[in-house]
């Protein structure tokens, strides 16, 4: 037993002094491409528990939409706007940007990530605004409703195991 812990510390003494490893010994070469710097630790952001209240998707457009957006499409493109100002291009995306930011803020009504692409012009804006959203679900909407005599609508589901 005394062998192995003789040959554990002549291998640790071999390293302080700077003797070459073990790897020198069998031929085997470090590699100098690779660094040894440290990245330093970035700091952590806190966990926070406590996530907001859903925001509501309940949207009604209001009556001045139409000259508002107007106004801010005259605005934004100023004096190259045609008579016909709904079927102004949306083809320069900074433009684009600016009107919809606008109007968002404007209207507290964003349009979702996945209708960005079909804003090619004004007039999809309009339409777009122009489209009241309700904050119900399909199902809830037909509970409320009067239905037929003979439908029908069981709420509460049975199991039979």
């Amino acid at each position: 037993m005394a062998a192995p812990s003789a040959l554990l510390r002549a291998w640790s003494h071999r390293l302080s002094c700077g003797v070459p490893g073990r790897r020198s010994f069998w031929g085997g070469k470090k590699k100098q491409d690779q660094s040894t710097a440290v990245e330093p630790v970035k700091e952590v952001c806190p966990v926070i528990d406590v996530c907001p209240p859903p925001r509501s998707k309940k949207y009604i457009p209001p009556e001045y939409l139409q000259n508002h957006l107007e106004s801010r499409v005259r605005e934004i493109w100023g004096s190259s706007v045609s008579s016909d100002w709904q079927r102004t291009s949306l083809a320069d995306i900074g433009l684009k940007y600016q009107l919809l930011a606008q109007m968002a803020a404007d209207v507290d009504h964003t349009v979702p990530n996945n209708q960005l692409h079909q804003m090619k012009s004004v007039g999809d804006v309009l339409d777009f605004y122009s489209t009241p959203v309700k904050d119900i679900s399909k199902l809830d909407e037909l509970g409320m409703q009067e239905l037929p005599s003979n439908l029908k609508i069981n709420w509460e589901y049975e199991s039979k195991y």
